[in-house]
Order: C-alpha cells, then sequence, then structure tokens
C-alpha cells in the first residue's frame, strides 16, 4: 500500500490538468458518499467521515456538487472526486438527479457549490454553468456505485439511467469504473470474512451481471466494504 500511495502521489498529468477529476454516480443508498469516505480513509491513513453519508437511504442525502481532494501529513494527491446527487429509477419523482445534470456534470459545465434540482437540469443561465468548459474541468473518470444486491439495478427502470449516462460518457473517451458495494450483506461468507470477496461464487456472479447490464469489463468492477457501519 506504500508503495501505491507513493507513486499515485508522484503522478504527473500535464500542464493542462493538475489533478484528474472522477465523478462518482450511481443510485439513491447505494453508498457513493460512503465509498469517498472510505477512499479517503485509505489515502490519510485513519478512518475520515468528511462526506456526509446514509447508505441504504431511499433519499439523497448528496443535495450540493461538491469535490473531496485527499492529503496526508507530506502532500496532496492530484485527484478529486466529486459526489453528486444520488439517482433514482424512472418514475420516482422528486428524489433523484437529472440526468441531464450527470451529463453536464461529466462535461464541465458545473461549478462546485451548485444545489441540485431534481424536478429541473441547470439551466444555462444558472450562475453555477460554465459554458466553455476547459479540460481541467471535465471528468476524466466516472466512477459508478452500485450496490451488491445486483436485482436492485438490473431488474429496474434505473439501469436505463445508467446506460445513458455510460454511453455518453464513452462516447466523450471518459473511462468508467463500477465499485459495488455492501458485499457484506450480499454474501455470509464475506460478511464473516472479507478475504474471501474474490473466493465469493455469489460476488462472482454479480460481478459478471453487472458487467453484462453496464457494457463494464468484469476487470473494472471492483466489490468492496465501506466504512459505513465504523465509527470515527
Amino acid at each position: 500500500q506504500d508503495a501505491m500511495l507513493k507513486t499515485l502521489k508522484a503522478f504527473k498529468i500535464c500542464n493542462e490538468v493538475k489533478e484528474l477529476r472522477y465523478l462518482v454516480y450511481g443510485p439513491v443508498g447505494a453508498g457513493k458518499s460512503s465509498t469517498i469516505n472510505t477512499i479517503r480513509s485509505i489515502f490519510e491513513g485513519r478512518q475520515f467521515v468528511n462526506c456526509l453519508a446514509a447508505p441504504g437511504s431511499t433519499l439523497s442525502h448528496t443535495l450540493c456538487y461538491e469535490s473531496f481532494r485527499f492529503a496526508n501529513e507530506e502532500e496532496a494527491f492530484p485527484f478529486a472526486f466529486y459526489d453528486i446527487m444520488g439517482a433514482e429509477a424512472k418514475g420516482v419523482e422528486n428524489k433523484g438527479v437529472q440526468t441531464q445534470d450527470v451529463i453536464s456534470a461529466l462535461k464541465g459545465n458545473i461549478k462546485e457549490g451548485y444545489m441540485f434540482n431534481p424536478t429541473t437540469p441547470v439551466s444555462e443561465k444558472n450562475k453555477y454553468y460554465i459554458n466553455n468548459p476547459s479540460l481541467s474541468d471535465q471528468m476524466h473518470c466516472l466512477v459508478f456505485v452500485v450496490p451488491g444486491d445486483v436485482a436492485t439495478v438490473v431488474e429496474s427502470d434505473f439501469l436505463k439511467t445508467l446506460n445513458i449516462v455510460r454511453k455518453t460518457a464513452s462516447r466523450m473517451g471518459i473511462p468508467q469504473v463500477v465499485f459495488m458495494t455492501r458485499v457484506d450483506l450480499t454474501c455470509s461468507l464475506v460478511k464473516n470474512n472479507l478475504h474471501n470477496i474474490y473466493k465469493s461464487k455469489k460476488i462472482r456472479i454479480n460481478m459478471q451481471k453487472y458487467s453484462h447490464a453496464l457494457g463494464v469489463p468484469v476487470n473494472c468492477i471492483f466489490p468492496v466494504l465501506n466504512y459505513h457501519d465504523e465509527t470515527h
């Protein structure tokens, strides 16, 4: 882990882009904010709860578009994670983020601090709208955060929404990865021993289902256990 952190800190991009931007997107309650907390805990060497999270909730806890950057005692890492309001399946009104807002965030059209409106996407006249985003304003990777219970996504209308965003990212040349959360609730073997995470047949099958449903290679799908049950 120390070697990996050292490599990431030394990573150089280009003069035009000072940091890589990751957009974290997924269903309401999938654990997006908890995932950001978990990543920050890894990079800063301690459990960290800065991004407020409510995993399993039916309402999105994230209302404001904001970024999270990581640093240890020595220096900052050259990347930032952007948290966006959770999405809901088609037919669920006034709860989730507008699909167009996600696409606008990918393109770099939204400034940090924008308050999401689940009924209306951001307008070009909004003060938080960027008309001519630079390469450094755009997202450089799309991170899907989905629940380990694959049926809640694959067997719902939400899958269509996910794929609209995924196809847009693909056309823009933006790579995508999937974090499959709450694996401890999906498989009892993993709940008893996290080392079984890649030995679990159920976890492997769910990864394959997500790969087929989202068009993302299995080697870009990562089962994770967040710190949502842990204390500071």
